[in-house]
């Protein structure tokens, strides 16, 4: 009889305490993890369609410089390399002086027939001597209105080869010009 007492006693007082234990709520792992497999495709999907369409081009992408440059140029170039240039500059004492090189960038006609057949015209009429003329006397037109300190200035050359560019638009509208580089560049004060 001496243990029942203590039984009862351990079960009346663990009763109130152990009546109202914290129910442990159960998430369910079944739709849990349906979601999340669904979210995954979901966004593999998106990042997919976005790959293609960025691929095919339906989406404008800005790229590094190097390939917008590169992308810029015409499939088929040739170089007018031009002989030194001596040009008086219009400085205010009429003592200065520049001596450039020029090399153009220029475009090649797109039918290979035309350009074929230009070729062999321009070895028998001479015609490239006279395109080559021209852009000298334009280019030397340019270079006669600049100043020594306007060229020397750090910017001075892009901005020469910017006034180049549109002379020669301006002035021989059937040269296709792509780009401008001085080979040889010197200013005498």
């Amino acid at each position: 009889m001496a243990t029942s007492p203590t039984v009862l006693a351990s079960t009346s007082t663990a009763s109130p305490t152990s009546a109202a234990p914290p129910a442990i709520a159960k998430f369910p792992l079944l739709p849990m993890l349906l979601a999340v497999v669904a979210g995954v495709v979901i966004a593999g999907l998106g990042i997919g369609v976005v790959y293609y369409l960025a691929r095919t081009g339906r989406i404008p992408m800005e790229r590094g410089t190097e390939t917008k440059k590169e992308a810029d140029v015409p499939a088929s170039t040739h170089a007018m390399v031009l002989e030194p240039l001596l040009v008086n500059l219009a400085d205010a004492g009429g003592t200065s002086y520049l001596r450039v090189a020029l090399t153009l960038r220029l475009a090649d006609v797109a039918d290979k027939k035309s350009s074929k057949a230009k070729d062999e015209k321009n070895k028998d009429d001479k015609s490239s001597d006279d395109s080559i003329a021209a852009v000298r006397d334009t280019v030397l037109t340019v270079l006669g209105r600049q100043a020594a300190d306007d060229l020397l200035a750090t910017d001075g050359k892009d901005q020469l080869k910017a006034k180049l560019k549109a002379a020669l638009a301006q002035r021989n509208s059937d040269l296709k010009l792509v780009d401008i580089f001085f080979t040889d560049f010197l200013v005498q004060r």
